[in-house]
Parts: C-alpha cells; structure tokens; sequence
C-alpha cells in the first residue's frame, strides 16, 4: 500500500466527525476544509450567476419595450403638428357655399374636400385615428371637458356635443377631444 493510500483510509479505530476523521492526517483534514470552502464557494458563484442572468433578462425586455415603443410612436411629433393643420382645412369647409353663388367659392371648397380626404388617408397610414365621441360616454382619458349643459336628450355624463375633435396615435391620446358634458336637468320645485 502507498502512502497517499495509506492516508486516504483512516485508521482503524478513529472515529469519522463532520469535520473530518478524528485523529486523520492533518494533510486530509486541510484538504476536506479546502473542499468546504470551495463548495461555499460554488454556491455563492451560482447565486450570482443566476442574479446576474436575471439581470439581463429585464435589461433584454426594457430593450425590447423601449424599441417598440420608439416605432410606435415616432411620429407623434409629426401627427401633433398634422392635426393643427387638418383643423384650419375643416374650418375652412363650414363656409356655406349655398349662399355664394361664386364658381370659384365651389371649386375652392372642392379642393377642400379633397385636401381633406388626402389628408385623412395620410393620418391613417401613420396610426392616427380621429376622435369624435359626441353622443358616448365621456371618458377622462381621452376627452376634455370644457362645459356641462343640462340636457333631456343626452344621457347624463355623455358628450353633448364636440368643441374639437381629439385625435390618437395607436392607443396613446396625441389630443384629446374638447366636450361639452351632459347632465341631468335639475328637478322643478313642486308647488
């Protein structure tokens, strides 16, 4: 038998202890430490393998969620300013040719139409939908009120009518639309 054989068994007699084998060779109970430590080691290692890979897990899906976010609405600055121009287009169109008799007012307002409908064809290729809620439900997050009017045809806090139209890009308020609320008429004292 070698010696390192010889050390590796303890001898007969001794008794084996979580620390080691009472009266081993020192050498082997220097090397069973060396073991310990190394395992506490290889536990710590993994945790913070595993924290580490957790780690970029969330940085990969804030990545993902700020680049679609970037596609999505990178053109909210462009519809922002789209919209003021589609407004003075609108206004322009409430003139009531029928009481011009100029050819020229008609073909202008022709061109207005038109204007309009490009300009519509544009806003929804880029996601812009165009909110005009009168009659529904007012809903804080897309529509601001700007009055309450007491009404028996209009539900109470339904939009009674609509100021200017609001406007969305997707799912996200570029505008919202200014309202006139409806409420319910007071009640008449009885005699």
């Amino acid at each position: 038998m070698s010696e390192e054989q010889g050390r590796a068994q303890p001898a007969q007699g001794s008794a084996v202890t979580d620390g080691g084998v009472a009266g081993a060779d020192p050498q082997l109970t220097d090397l069973q430490q060396q073991l310990q430590t190394m395992k506490a080691e290889a536990v710590q290692n993994s945790e913070k393998f595993l924290r580490a890979r957790a780690d970029m897990e969330n940085i990969r899906r804030r990545a993902e969620i700020d680049v679609s976010n970037a596609h999505k609405y990178a053109i909210e600055r462009f519809a922002s300013e789209l919209v003021a121009v589609r407004d003075s287009l609108e206004l322009a169109r409430t003139v009531d040719i029928r009481q011009e008799s100029d050819t020229a007012l008609q073909k202008m307002h022709q061109g207005l139409d038109l204007t309009l409908k490009l300009m519509d064809d544009v806003l929804r290729k880029f996601s812009v939908t165009i909110v005009d809620p009168k009659g529904e439900k007012f809903d804080p997050a897309k529509h601001q009120a700007i009055s309450m009017v007491e009404s028996n045809e209009v539900p109470p806090n339904h939009v009674a009518a609509v100021m200017q139209k609001g406007y969305l890009l997707h799912d996200r308020v570029i505008r919202p639309a200014m309202v006139v609320v409806a409420r319910a008429p007071a009640t008449q004292p009885t005699e």
